[in-house]
C-alpha cells in the first residue's frame, strides 16, 4: 500500500481481510437475547445486552481462529481503511452512555435493548464503506428503522423479543447479500 493505491484496491484489500465471523457471533448473540427476553426479567436482559455487546468483537476473533482464518495472512496491515473502520465503530462505544442515561430517565430497560440494537447496527456503515458493499448501509438503515417500529408497536412484554427478532432477521438478510472475501 502506498499513496498511489486506488480506493477500489484499498476496498478490495479490506474485503479480502474480512470474514463472516463477527456477523455470525452477532447473530448468535441476538438469538441469545431473544430467548432470554422470553424467559428472564427485562432488567437481566438489559444487562445481557450491555455486557454482551462488548463480546462480539473478541467472539468474532475467536471464531476466526477456530475456523483457521489467520487475519495476519489476509489483507495489508497498512491499509488505511482499517483504522478508519475502527474509528467509525468507536462512535458506537461513545454513544452507549446516552442510551444508558435515557433508559435510567425513562425507567425502562427496554431502551437498553433498542439502543443496543440500533447502535450495533451503525457499525455496518463504516464496514460497508470500507468493503465497498452497499449491504452495510442497507443493514444499518433497515435494521434501525425496523427496530424502532418493533419497539413502538410490539406489546409491552414483547418489546425486547420483537427488537431482537428484527436484528436476527436483519443478519439473515445481510448474510444473503453481503460480499464475500475472494
Amino acid at each position: 500500500m502506498d499513496a498511489n493505491t486506488s480506493l477500489k484496491d484499498l476496498q478490495a484489500d479490506f474485503l479480502a481481510g474480512s470474514s463472516t465471523s463477527m456477523p455470525i457471533v452477532g447473530t448468535v448473540y441476538w438469538l441469545i437475547v431473544l430467548v432470554a427476553s422470553l424467559s428472564l426479567p427485562i432488567n437481566t436482559v438489559a444487562y445481557i445486552v450491555l455486557i454482551g455487546s462488548g463480546m462480539i468483537l473478541p467472539g468474532g476473533l475467536l471464531l476466526d481462529k477456530a475456523r483457521g482464518l489467520n487475519k495476519t495472512q489476509r489483507g495489508d496491515p497498512k491499509n488505511p481503511l482499517m483504522p478508519m473502520f475502527i474509528k467509525g465503530t468507536a462512535v458506537v462505544v461513545l454513544t452507549w452512555p446516552l442510551v444508558i442515561t435515557a433508559a435510567q430517565i425513562a425507567e425502562d430497560p427496554n431502551i437498553i435493548i433498542l439502543g443496543g440494537a440500533v447502535l450495533m447496527a451503525l457499525v455496518w456503515i463504516p464496514y460497508g464503506s470500507a468493503a465497498a458493499d452497499p449491504v452495510g448501509m442497507q443493514h444499518a438503515v433497515g435494521r434501525s428503522i425496523a427496530c424502532y417500529l418493533a419497539f413502538w408497536f410490539a406489546p409491552a412484554p414483547y418489546k425486547a423479543a420483537a427488537v431482537s427478532a428484527v436484528v436476527v432477521a436483519s443478519y439473515m438478510f445481510t448474510f444473503l447479500r453481503m460480499k464475500r472475501p475472494a
